[in-house]
């Protein structure tokens, strides 16, 4: 058995350490963290260098990727590649278009204008990992909901591999998505970079994507400097299944999810009692032929949980408590359960919906908040790229009209000068009408 199993009888509750999962940020990575943070700051460049030579083992001279080697990187992926990027990009901008929020404007009776103002973040920076690995889906989907939101500068920073280069899928998405200005430097110190500056790396506004955990410890420490998008922690998914559920369909998807890291955690929920052991069954068959089967089946015996309930209501109950990032529905009639779906960070309903769809081409954003956070936040979106500013402006009639509530809610408040920012304007134009009058 590779999973713990939990059974809840009907009318059982499940305890909470049933359900827990790696979060928050250890004391002492968020220390290392900061001390290469206040680094950075002092020191800008030669720091960037010498953590680059520390950890990536690269030597970087120059930080920044030059254009011949965005062209070199293009030309030198596979054509099916380049043709697959470029149908994910399509569909994920075609999402995100329908996302853009609009200006605007109320005239109400008496001459008050009120409304909204949506403007685009100026600078934003964008974390993609990289290194050893690739992830130039991460690429688009940080990249593109900026660039439909309007976003003016868009800079990315990603780890290079020893060589000193970064991976050339990684740069084929860059330029797919429209993205030049893009460093050599990756961790806690891309962070930092991004954030205050320095003489080879402009500062930003705002800083996205999900990295390691000294790059969430980063991104909380300049939090204020900066703004982030989310504290991102180890990926999961939670499946809620049925007898009608294929296991070697639910086996591979938690392998999907396992794979990432062994910290990933995976649930499936189930209301079928038979179907832990099949799911087992497959997991073993499928293992055998898995390139990463030992981090899976780390990640799996560690922070996998395979929970049995009564019905198909306490098995909602669970998922939502547990708030995942990815939800798959493999049951009966899963479009009939999504209304009662509070807590997703993305919901797949269906046999055919693997978690892998929405991760590259579905167009949803796989940009996602973990570890229950999805209880109150969202996917990464345009709203992250866009700011917004309320706008008023009253005529006299206006201010006449809303003075005696203003200052009636001011002198509850204490706060006097309110109120006479009110009452001096009406006193003023009062005396000035008089004024007036008295010269007609």
């Amino acid at each position: 058995m590779i999973m713990r199993r939990i059974e809840v009888k009907r009318g059982g509750t499940l305890q909470e350490d049933a359900l827990s999962r790696n979060r928050g940020i250890d004391p002492e990575v968020l220390s290392v963290a900061a001390r290469i943070v206040e680094d950075v700051r002092l020191r800008g460049d030669e720091a960037l260098r010498d953590y680059t030579q520390q950890f990536d083992h690269a030597d970087v001279t120059v930080l920044r990727v030059t254009s011949a080697e965005i062209e070199h990187a293009v030309a030198s992926v596979p054509e099916e590649f380049r043709d697959a990027i470029a149908i994910a990009a399509a569909s994920i901008e075609e999402f995100h278009e329908r996302q853009v929020p609009q200006s605007w404007f109320s005239v109400q009776e008496g001459g008050a204008l009120v409304g909204q103002k949506v403007t685009p973040i100026r600078r934003v920076g964008i974390y993609v990992p990289g290194g050893r690995a690739c992830y130039p889906s991460s690429v688009l989907m940080n990249a593109i909901p900026a660039v439909v939101a309007g976003v003016d500068e868009i800079a990315m920073v990603v780890p290079p591999g020893p060589d000193g280069l970064v991976n050339p899928y990684t740069l084929a998405a860059a330029a797919e998505a429209g993205i030049s200005e893009i460093y050599k430097v990756g961790g806690a110190q891309a962070i930092a970079a991004l954030a205050f500056g320095t003489a080879s790396i402009p500062r930003v506004d705002k800083i996205t994507g999900p990295g390691n955990a000294y790059v969430t410890a980063a991104k909380k420490l300049v939090l204020g400097e900066v703004g982030i998008d989310m504290l991102a922690g180890p990926s999961e998914v939670l499946i809620l299944a049925d007898e009608t559920a294929e296991p070697a369909f639910i086996a591979i998807d938690l392998m999907a999810q396992a794979e990432h890291d062994p910290n990933a955690s995976c649930f499936l929920v189930t209301t079928d009692a038979a179907l832990p052991d099949e799911v087992e069954e497959a997991l073993e068959v499928l293992l055998e032929e898995a390139p990463r089967a030992d981090v899976i089946r780390r990640s799996l015996t560690d922070n996998g949980r395979i929970i049995v309930v009564a019905d198909v209501r306490a098995a909602l109950d669970v998922s939502n408590r547990i708030a995942p990032e990815h939800l798959e529905v493999m049951m009966a009639e899963p479009l009939e359960l999504l209304g009662s779906i509070r807590n997703a960070g993305a919901i797949f309903l269906g046999p055919w919906t693997p978690e892998s769809v929405g991760d590259y081409v579905a167009g949803p954003n796989h940009i996602l908040p973990t570890g229950g956070t999805a209880r109150f936040s969202s996917p990464l979106s345009v709203d992250d790229f866009i700011k917004k500013s309320s706008v008023i402006s009253y005529s006299r009639e206006a201010l006449e009209s809303d003075a005696v509530t203003i200052i009636a809610i001011a002198s509850a408040e204490g706060l006097a000068a309110h109120a006479d920012a009110v009452a001096l304007r009406l006193e003023i134009s009062a005396e000035e009408d008089e004024l007036e009058g008295e010269d007609a």
